[in-house]
């Protein structure tokens, strides 16, 4: 079993060890790796993110450490960066662990801990999972509650920073598990083995945690609550700590600053003037749909009026080159729906270009169901057969179908020859 330095002390960012074993890179593990007499890297476990950095040989070759994981023997993986020479068991070893990253890693998870542990004070939440996300990325808890209010986000953040400025002392302290089950941990985890490592925020919290974890609270800097989601087991609560929330709340001010700026508004009007834009923007959609619908029915009616009749039906053959397929879509259902036995042979090439075949139901409600045929053409398989010509694909029902033209086809001649066809075969 590896040895773990940063039990006793987080700050440890260099230390001495022995190679206890090499692993190759192979065909089941491409990556190669050391396990060490001792350690102070820290492997993924415990929702917190493992350490990286470098190992330094006697002769002066560093190996880069990229990922560190625990062994289920209680052992600890180097996983290395490929290097041009790897050591030997027995061989004399420097560590160096990546000191931002480490402390980054500290002052995410002890915020974690005074985080949870303001939830269970002002609330009785308790926290069942915690997740760290990389330095760029938010924190998360889950919370075991249905909903956490606007109202409780905030408080829990404001009593979790009441502690952070207090600059309360952080220890770390080791038990037995039957003395854990005495001391009123706020989360008592599972029976293990031997001794249990604590982590105690002085007279606010006192959890077991393997850890990383700074000395006082004071030097995890701020906690900064971002937002919340529902999720299978509860609410989860991103957050950010220290540097890292420095860092979010600077790209917020950023981007809240050019929001202002383009709105030529302050800041905190800025969630008004948006509010006031997608009213804007719903209105002016609406005023365009409706527009469109009445230019549709409008051209619907003037090229029915202009066609003949043929079998006692008019057939309206047409293709759009300045308006997209749901409008050929929509002109060909007012062709249909006019009052007039039609059927609509309609294409848009805007990319991407596509056919809209659509057809009056020659059944009235009572032709229905006395069981009277139906309409004398079938638009699912016209379609079908056209587009079959040119590797097109598209389907729809007796009345109605749409299909795409295949990229590649010169879209003009292509249609043209297609909505010819269909004309041809319904005997136009």
């Amino acid at each position: 079993m590896t040895k773990r330095l940063y039990y006793d002390n987080s700050e440890i960012h260099e230390f001495d060890s022995v190679v206890e074993e090499v692993a190759p890179a192979s065909p089941v593990q491409p990556r190669p790796a050391v396990i060490l007499r001792e350690t102070a890297f820290y492997p993924t476990s415990g929702g917190q993110v493992h350490d990286t950095g470098w190992l330094t040989l006697d002769g002066g070759d560093r190996l880069r450490v990229t990922e560190v994981a625990d062994a289920e023997d209680g052992r600890i993986v180097h996983y290395l960066e490929a290097p041009a020479r790897l050591p030997v068991a027995g061989a004399a070893i420097h560590g160096s662990i990546a000191p931002e990253r480490r402390r980054d890693h500290m002052q995410q998870h002890s915020g974690q801990h005074v985080l949870s542990a303001a939830f269970v004070e002002l609330y009785q939440m308790p926290t069942v999972s915690f997740h760290m996300g990389t330095s760029e990325a938010y924190c998360s808890i889950d919370l075991a509650v249905p909903s956490v209010s606007s109202g409780q986000i905030a408080a829990a953040e404001k009593r979790a920073n009441q502690i952070v400025f207090e600059n309360r002392p952080i220890r770390i302290r080791y038990v037995s598990s039957a003395e854990a089950e005495k001391l009123g941990l706020r989360k008592l985890p599972p029976a293990e083995r031997g001794e249990l490592r604590l982590i105690e925020v002085a007279d606010f919290d006192l959890s077991a945690c393997g850890g990383t974890h700074v000395g006082a609270s004071g030097q995890i800097g701020s906690i900064l609550l971002r937002k919340t989601e529902k999720v299978r087991q509860g609410t989860r609560v991103e957050f950010v700590c220290g540097e890292r929330a420095v860092r979010m709340a600077r790209r917020d001010y950023s981007a809240l600053s050019e929001a202002a700026a383009l709105f030529s508004a302050k800041l905190w009007d800025v969630p008004d003037q948006i509010r006031k834009s997608v009213e804007e923007n719903k209105l002016l959609r609406k005023q365009k749909d409706d527009a469109l619908d009445q230019l549709a029915e409008l051209m619907a009616l003037a090229d029915l009026q202009n066609r003949p009749e043929t079998n006692r039906r008019k057939i309206v053959v047409r293709a759009f080159s300045d308006r997209d397929i749901n409008f050929a879509k929509l002109f060909a259902q007012k062709v249909t729906r006019a009052g007039t036995p039609a059927i609509a042979l309609v294409a848009s090439i805007v990319d991407p270009p596509g056919l809209v075949f659509a057809q009056t139901s020659s059944q009235t409600p009572a032709q229905a169901s006395a069981g009277a045929p139906g309409s004398a053409a079938d638009m699912g398989a016209l379609l079908k057969q056209v587009l079959s010509s040119v590797g097109g694909r598209g389907g729809g029902s007796r009345d109605f179908a749409q299909g795409g033209v295949p990229a590649g086809c010169n879209v003009n001649v292509t249609v043209e020859q297609l909505l010819r066809e269909a004309a041809d075969t319904i005997g136009v």
